[in-house]
């Protein structure tokens, strides 16, 4: 065994944090809570200039891992792919992926990571591939990021009571949300198609008084009208005129609620001059039509 293989090191580092929630209260009090049991922690942890810092999982573990470097660097391995981490730079790791980490010799990251599981983490995982680089991404400003783990790191040292297990397991999602939807990739293409969209919703918002046809949306973003409309229903789950047709009856809604316009005064402030059409597509998008909407507001 040689030099480098003696001082590895799983642990050990000055000013580490970790907390391991006891496995049998994992399985009493958070895979039987209803309000948990999509998605909690089972480990969570932060290790300052981790040096020697080395992990190796030939098996991989039994929880999803994510990893969080927020000075230095460090290599991580997921089957036979290799990843390079630096500052602001996080990676997950799928449960039973093979995987090993180590931190940079000459400078030894500083991680935030956490270890979680639930019925639903597969397919979170699933959502993590596809607005990621294969699971890795980046971000500019950690603030959120580092805020929130410590908010949950805090209130877990208190104990694990029914409400602090609750709390934290409820925070959790904001923080994977804040490090899978606030990263700023590096990919050129990726960044582009995100700004596509952007500037459509945009543009949607600045003009909820018109009728616009996918060929003006098209033009606004400098893209084919066929590849925006992929692009956009990717992104969003929904075609564009779709998604400007429900910010109509958003805005809709809320003239609904707080003047008191005229059904069809309403339907031509967002751009639609038939009130009967207004009055289906209402009714389609919100399930029940805007004259019953109007009464029950306020219950």
């Amino acid at each position: 065994m040689n030099q480098l293989q003696l001082i590895k090191k799983k642990d050990g580092f000055q000013g580490q944090k970790a907390i391991v929630i006891p496995r049998p209260l994992l399985a009493q009090k958070c895979a039987k809570n209803n309000l948990i049991n999509t998605l909690y922690i089972t480990d969570i942890g932060y290790y300052p200039k981790a040096q020697h810092h080395y992990r190796q999982r030939p098996h991989g573990a039994d929880q999803h891992i994510l990893i969080y470097c927020e000075k230095g660097a460090g290599n991580v391995s997921i089957k036979e792919t290799s990843y390079r981490l630096f500052a602001g730079n996080f990676i997950f790791i799928p449960c039973k992926s093979p995987h090993q980490y180590d931190a940079d010799q000459k400078e030894p990251w500083t991680i935030y990571w956490v270890h979680f599981k639930g019925n639903v983490s597969q397919s979170l995982m699933q959502m993590v591939e596809k607005h990621t680089e294969n699971y890795k991404g980046y971000i500019n400003n950690p603030e959120t990021v580092v805020s929130l783990f410590n908010d949950i790191y805090h209130k877990l040292e208190r104990g694990y009571g029914v409400d602090n297990l609750t709390y934290t397991n409820m925070c959790l999602w904001h923080f994977l949300s804040a490090l899978v939807f606030n990263q700023n990739d590096k990919s050129a293409q990726i960044r582009n198609n995100i700004t596509s969209v952007d500037l459509a919703i945009d543009y949607f918002n600045k003009s909820i008084h018109k009728t616009l046809t996918l060929n003006d949306i098209a033009q606004k973003v400098n893209l084919s009208a066929s590849h925006f409309s992929s692009l956009f229903k990717a992104q969003t789950g929904f075609s564009p005129l779709e998604y400007f047709n429900h910010l109509k009856i958003q805005k809709a809604s809320q003239y609904l609620l707080f003047t008191s316009l005229r059904i069809k005064e309403i339907a031509w402030e967002v751009g639609i001059q038939d009130p009967y059409y207004f009055s289906r597509l209402f009714s389609k998008v919100m399930g029940i039509a805007p004259n019953f909407y109007r009464e029950k507001k306020g219950h």
